[in-house]
């Protein structure tokens, strides 16, 4: 019966060891979806800041372009002014 209830208690160890692994990766894995949801929203940020900023430098093409359109006009209204004379 010795042999038997030690057998028992070095069980009963290594179930206790278990259970104790399995709540320390418990909290791991807590802690990790934590992480994961807390990079999901980073990513959701880093998309959407990019998203805007490819809308700006849409924006400043255009502006870029519309301002060399009014220079070519304006270059068209002083030539024919000095053509006055004036």
């Amino acid at each position: 019966m010795t042999a038997e209830i030690e057998r028992l208690k070095v069980l009963e160890g290594k179930i206790a060891h278990i259970i104790d692994h399995v709540q320390k990766l418990s909290g791991e894995n807590e802690k990790l979806r934590l992480q994961i949801k807390d990079l999901k929203a980073e990513k959701k940020d880093a998309e959407e800041t990019a998203k805007r900023l490819a809308k700006l430098d849409e924006d400043v093409k255009t502006y870029e372009n519309e301002r060399e359109a009014i220079r070519g006009r304006v270059e068209v209204l002083i030539a024919q002014i000095d053509k006055l004379g004036m």
